[in-house]
């Protein structure tokens, strides 16, 4: 949980935090009702997931490689097993500074019914995990934009979660 975040060489420019929850499934789930979908999940906890906008919208608009550079989506600091997950502050701040804060209830998915549905079309295994959505405040979207530069430090906090906190480095 308080890894670096390394800025990659291929696009350093406009890396961006998103404050989520995170669901982690604890036995394999395959076409789940919403009713049992507590069945299933063995605990919450917090995740950043970094986004590299300069690839998704410029480089060459793959959101999947703008998501999976080496130390993006760090997640901790543990699995919460006992938290009422669609009423939860979640928030990001960025060198001391509220970037996002927001509750887990105004998001537009409940967690139960985002396991359900994509328990439809795909076998959730032990471990996957399940990032819910970002609320508004990310970087790419103020005015002007606000991006992850070398030195800063970025926390993502979830009442009844704790602090996943990283610092922010450039790739040598």
């Amino acid at each position: 949980p308080e890894d670096t975040i390394i800025l990659p060489d291929m696009a350093p420019d406009e890396v961006d935090f998103e404050a989520e929850l995170v669901i982690v499934i604890k036995r394999t789930a395959k076409n789940i009702p919403e009713n049992e979908v507590s069945d299933y999940i063995l605990g919450y906890t917090c995740a950043n997931d970094v986004s590299a906008r300069d690839c998704q919208r410029k480089i060459d608009k793959q959101w999947a490689r703008a998501k999976s550079f080496d130390t993006f989506c760090p997640l901790g600091p543990c699995i919460e097993t006992e938290l009422n997950p669609d009423d939860c502050n979640i928030k990001s701040v960025l060198n001391n500074k509220v970037m996002q804060d927001s509750n887990t209830g105004d998001m537009i998915f409940k967690t139960k019914e985002l396991v359900s549905y994509i328990s439809k079309s795909m076998t959730l295994l032990p471990g996957t995990v399940i990032l819910t959505g970002t609320p508004e405040g990310v970087g790419f979207a103020r005015k002007p934009p606000v991006f992850l530069k070398e030195g800063d430090t970025i926390e993502i906090e979830i009442e009844g979660i704790g602090l996943l906190r990283n610092r922010v480095s450039r790739e040598y």
